[in-house]
């Protein structure tokens, strides 16, 4: 009686394009992958880390006693407080009046709702320094109001809010768009008020888009300038940004000064950034 063994085929599993199997089963780039990411990280180098080594390096060519001496002058330590501080302020107030504009839009159908699409986009197009003189025409000593806001903090805080604006809202919108109705609906039907609804279902989905939009809104408020210079009146210790107060430097022939504030103002930023990006991954990981 004789056996036969059969040995069936076995097909190597697909290559993904791009990359090629490696003895130790990992996989390599291929050329065109290995060329994408060359052109990548050069375009990066000479955008992001060659300005910002040429900042860096200016800022401490006279050591750190002369970086340090320039971001502790009363002066700069008044327009980085106050720089900082409305940024904050502009963040928060984007993060709850951005979520709940974009759940109005998304949620809700009334009249005119494309004509308010439209303007949520204009801080996107219009150019700051026009910002600035349309806010100064409605709030300043000549606006239809009675309200000047021309050298107040309130005025440079209203600025900040009108640039960053869409940031919030078109982080958020796109979520809700793609949000499943169906757990928000079998909440209802066990009893869950809408407050709790929101509160248990909806907000950690979007929690990490709100997140990200309020990041992008921190660093647009704290690099602003074009906006807050003329309703500011650059009144120092008092309502000049950080942007104009380099401005400052620089024309005042002090490029270190300049850079020193500049790289000042960049370390903040990453932190807040960083600190926003952990928040964000956290209540992803939690959603």
């Amino acid at each position: 009686m004789t056996l036969v063994t059969r040995t069936e085929e076995v097909t190597p599993a697909p290559v993904a394009r791009g990359r090629r199997p490696a003895p130790d089963g990992r996989s390599r780039l291929g050329r065109g992958s290995a060329v994408g990411l060359g052109v990548g990280v050069l375009w990066l180098s000479l955008l992001v880390l060659l300005p910002i080594a040429a900042l860096a390096s200016t800022a401490f060519e006279d050591g750190f006693g002369a970086f340090w001496d320039a971001v502790t002058t009363p002066e700069a330590v008044a327009t980085i407080r106050f720089t900082v501080g409305a940024a904050l302020l502009v963040t928060a107030v984007n993060a709850v009046i951005g979520t709940l504009v974009a759940w109005v839009l998304v949620r809700d159908d009334f009249w005119g709702k494309r004509a308010v699409e439209v303007v949520i986009d204009i801080p996107f197009a219009l150019p700051t320094i026009v910002a600035g003189l349309v806010l100064i025409s409605l709030y300043g000593p000549q606006g239809p109001f009675g309200v000047n806001l021309v050298g107040t903090q309130a005025g440079v805080v209203l600025a900040l809010l009108f640039v960053t604006l869409p940031f919030v809202v078109r982080s958020v919108q796109p979520v809700l768009i793609d949000m499943e109705r169906d757990v928000e609906e079998a909440a209802a039907s066990l009893g869950a008020s809408g407050a709790t609804t929101f509160r248990r279902i909806v907000l950690p989905t979007i929690a990490p888009s709100i997140v990200s939009g309020a990041a992008l809104s921190f660093a647009r408020a704290l690099g602003e300038f074009g906006s807050v210079i003329l309703i500011s009146a650059n009144l120092i210790g008092k309502t000049q940004v950080s942007s104009a107060y380099v401005l400052k430097l620089i024309e005042s022939q002090d490029p270190v000064g300049a850079a020193s504030v500049a790289v000042l103002l960049l370390v903040v930023a990453v932190v807040v950034l960083v600190l926003l990006d952990a928040l964000q991954r956290r209540t992803a990981r939690r959603g």
